[in-house]
């Protein structure tokens, strides 16, 4: 006897369907009258069904498993070349790293060979190493000392340049007093970096700093002991900080006479220092060509030069505290931008000088 569930046997393009059919197969053969024959003609039509089913599915699975092999192949090959990518800009960015440095070092090079001209065109060449004893002429060692100090102070021009054109922008931007007070101290610290510099370079060649041979012409002129009178430059700022009240400008007054005192005492103790080396350079004959003992010890007498130095320095440092301990915070800040300015408009004045038209002689 034929069993009916013989007729939903599936073809094998919807063998991934089978467990639905199944199900409907087996409701028939709990229908049947308890037919055992038709009963196992139902188990083996369904186990052969599952093995139709499971041979099928390997079937479409064997593709999709080939597919995915294939479609990692792009992948890894994608991920290749963005490897090879990532090193190619790295080393871009190595390369343009190493450019910019090149240019930077040439920049200070060409900064450096300019100052030299200029200060050979205004006062002859100097080469750091003075005159030899045995004959007039320059020694042509130059002074490693004094080349790192112009090279510094190439970096620290631009930094203050900077510095100015920030405070500026943060003064007509009505900032914080808090982010004011972070601009006013870069801009302190930033002045007695300059004093550093300038003492570690006296070490090298005090009459190089003493003189101002590395300021402007414009700078020279106004220079006290190789930089700004602290009184005179009070002179400056002051009228630019108005309003002052009563008590700021008692203290300020107070400042400026206590200033005044410091600079007489230190032009007199260099005065007499002026005197005592010109006696000892004078002492004995002239004439005879015989002066290496009265220059040696001249020499001995001038290392007091470098003090001078220092002491002139830390009073512009103490100038500097003390004016802006006196003054608010943004009173502080138009105070640094004002002393930036003025210091930039006479270098200013030294390039109109040198440029301005001359009469024919």
């Amino acid at each position: 006897m034929n069993s009916p569930s013989t007729q939903f046997v599936p073809s094998r393009r919807l063998a991934i369907y089978e467990p639905i059919h199944q199900i409907g197969m087996w409701g028939e053969v709990f229908k049947n009258d308890g037919n055992p024959d038709t009963s196992t003609s139902v188990i083996v039509e369904v186990n052969k069904l599952e093995n139709e089913s499971e041979t099928a599915s390997h079937e479409m699975l064997a593709p999709s498993n080939q597919f995915d092999q294939e479609a990692t192949k792009p992948i890894d090959k994608v991920q290749r070349r963005l490897a090879q990518n990532r090193e190619a800009a790295r080393k871009s960015r190595l390369r343009k790293k190493a450019y910019v440095q090149q240019l930077e070092n040439s920049r200070l090079k060409l900064i450096q060979l300019e100052q030299e001209l200029e200060r050979a065109r205004q006062q002859g060449l100097y080469m750091g190493g003075g005159l030899e004893s045995g004959h007039l002429g320059f020694s042509g060692a130059v002074n490693s000392g004094i080349a790192a100090f112009e090279m510094e102070y190439g970096r620290w021009m631009e930094e203050q340049n900077r510095q100015i054109c920030e405070l500026r922008t943060a003064l007509n931007a009505h900032i914080s007093d808090g982010e004011l007070r972070i601009l006013v101290e870069s801009g302190m610290s930033h002045y007695f970096e300059l004093f550093r510099m300038k003492s570690t370079a006296a070490k090298a060649d005090v009459f190089y700093v003493i003189s101002g041979m590395w300021k402007t012409s414009a700078e020279q002129f106004f220079s006290w002991i190789g930089g700004f009178r602290p009184s005179e430059l009070l002179k400056v700022l002051v009228p630019q900080l108005h309003p002052l009240t009563e008590q700021q400008i008692l203290e300020v007054c107070n400042l400026k006479q206590s200033c005044q005192q410091a600079e007489d005492a230190l032009s007199q103790g260099l005065e007499k220092l002026q005197e005592t080396v010109t006696a000892t350079v004078a002492e004995g004959p002239l004439g005879e060509g015989s002066y290496i003992p009265q220059v040696a010890t001249a020499v001995e007498k001038l290392e007091a030069l470098v003090s001078f130095v220092n002491q002139a320095d830390h009073l512009r440092q103490e100038t500097l505290q003390q004016m802006f301990r006196i003054l608010t915070i943004r009173q502080a800040a138009r105070g640094l931008l004002a002393l930036g300015e003025y210091f930039q408009r006479l270098r200013a004045l030294t390039t109109l000088w040198a440029t301005r038209p001359r009469e024919p002689a």
